[in-house]
């Protein structure tokens, strides 16, 4: 996946990552774990990609092992399963927090000059998070 913030330009450059690519790829990554096709996780990426940040994290998104389907009500989740056919879900909420959980243990770093930042920078996106939600 090709990183939003920063991609590598030749040899030895970093890729930086956004909030939402670490998300993204964690989703990826449980998705490959259980078996769906690359195609129908590209297609999954492309949905995820397009949609506000914030939706995510009310999405959950099931899968039957062949394709991907985003539930947006208890309904749609009944109607999965009376196909008969098992599925399981992914609550991108839950997704959500565990990478703000393990990126909350991290200092940040300036996009432009790679300057190591407070952990409570305003300018820091994670911080700003944190100081919204509390």
């Amino acid at each position: 996946m090709e990183p939003s913030v920063r991609p590598a330009y030749g040899s030895g450059s970093q890729r930086l990552y956004s909030f939402r690519d670490v998300v993204v790829l964690k989703i990826v990554k449980r998705l490959l774990d259980t078996g769906v096709s690359l195609q129908n996780i590209r297609a999954a990426v492309a949905h995820l990609r397009a949609r506000e940040l914030d939706d995510l994290a009310q999405m959950t998104l099931m899968s039957d092992g062949a394709t991907v389907y985003e539930c947006t009500s208890p309904d749609e989740v009944v109607d999965l399963l009376q196909g008969g056919q098992g599925v399981f879900g992914i609550a991108v909420g839950v997704v959500w927090r565990d990478v703000e959980s393990a990126l909350s243990q991290l200092h940040g770093e300036r996009v432009d000059t790679g300057e190591t930042l407070i952990r409570h920078n305003p300018t820091d996106e994670l911080a700003a998070r944190r100081n919204r939600a509390g």
